[in-house]
């Protein structure tokens, strides 16, 4: 896998871009290969997503992580192959499309080249919720009030706040948390049962 490349751009097509990088002209598959325009004969890094066929070894390009974080998570939703997610990303940026997925906004995502109402739902369906990793500050701004107001107006004891500090070290959202925690938070229970009790019903959603 190549993670970046740093290099200078020295070429632009409607397709992509060509990056030189000691001499190494790589061919670099972008969603809007004109953003690098500005970027023209500058060293810079290009980070890459490397998709291997059987007939084809194809890199795309991003300006970012989060960016190819979106790449990589709408290739597996079925129906969408590199291609299709370089339109999408294309067409807006990672926050709008993230949005729009976790509000299940079909009509905006149909907008997208090549996205019908089915590919649509099979986004939402596949990656609602999962997508705090490729945009973290989205949803700490999104949630973290939510968050704060239900500890406040259930006066949580010491246990309860340890408990969620724990679910959150084994890689739990705020998102996950806040689903359950209204079942959990009316309960006297110790730490330990209160993590087995959130986790039992994160399990059953």
């Amino acid at each position: 896998m190549i993670e970046c490349l740093t290099g200078k751009v020295i070429h632009i097509e409607t397709e992509a871009i060509v990056i030189d990088v000691h001499g190494v002209g790589y061919l670099v598959y972008c969603a809007n290969p004109f953003r690098f325009q500005e970027w023209l004969d500058e060293t810079k890094t290009v980070y890459t997503y490397q998709h291997v066929r059987e007939d084809a070894i194809q890199l795309f390009g991003f300006l970012n992580r989060e960016e190819r974080r979106l790449f990589e998570k709408l290739l597996q939703v079925s129906g969408i192959g590199p291609k299709g997610a370089l339109a999408i990303l294309a067409s807006g940026e990672p926050k709008t499309v993230i949005q729009a997925i976790e509000e299940e906004n079909e009509r905006f995502l149909v907008k997208f080249p090549g996205v019908g109402k089915k590919t649509a739902r099979q986004m939402i369906l596949d990656l609602k919720g999962k997508l705090p990793d490729v945009m973290p500050s989205l949803f700490e701004d999104e949630y973290s009030d939510e968050t704060s107001s239900r500890f406040s107006e259930s006066d949580p004891n010491k246990e309860l706040n340890e408990a969620v500090e724990a679910l959150k070290a084994l890689g739990y959202v705020e998102r996950e948390i806040n689903k359950v925690l209204p079942e959990i938070k009316e309960q006297q229970l110790s730490t330990d049962e209160y993590i087995k009790k959130a986790l039992q019903l994160m399990l059953q959603r």
